[in-house]
């Protein structure tokens, strides 16, 4: 599913117009990225959460050539499922 087809189904269930949806739903996606990249934590209860998480200096290798690497150290954006969303996954 692409945007075009997830605003064709937030049309579909709440009956606002495609101009509407459309801009709810880009107005949802900016606020939830303009939010993790200042740090904030967003919950959205039932379906999950997104966050950014520090991740580590580390050691790598590039295919290519098979030259070793020192990858730095930096944050990443995480989205953790929540109970019901895992639990319709499952069903």
């Amino acid at each position: 599913m692409n945007k075009a087809d997830l605003v064709d189904s937030i049309v579909e269930k709440s009956g606002t117009t495609k101009k509407q949806a459309d801009t709810i739903l880009s107005a949802l996606t900016e606020t939830i990225i303009d939010s993790v990249s200042s740090g904030e934590k967003v919950t959205l209860v039932g379906f999950g959460s997104f966050e950014a998480r520090d991740r580590k200096a580390r050691n790598g290798r590039n295919p290519q050539t098979g030259k070793q690497l020192k990858i730095p150290a930096t944050k990443a954006p995480v989205f953790s499922a929540g109970k019901d969303f895992k639990e319709k996954v499952r069903d």
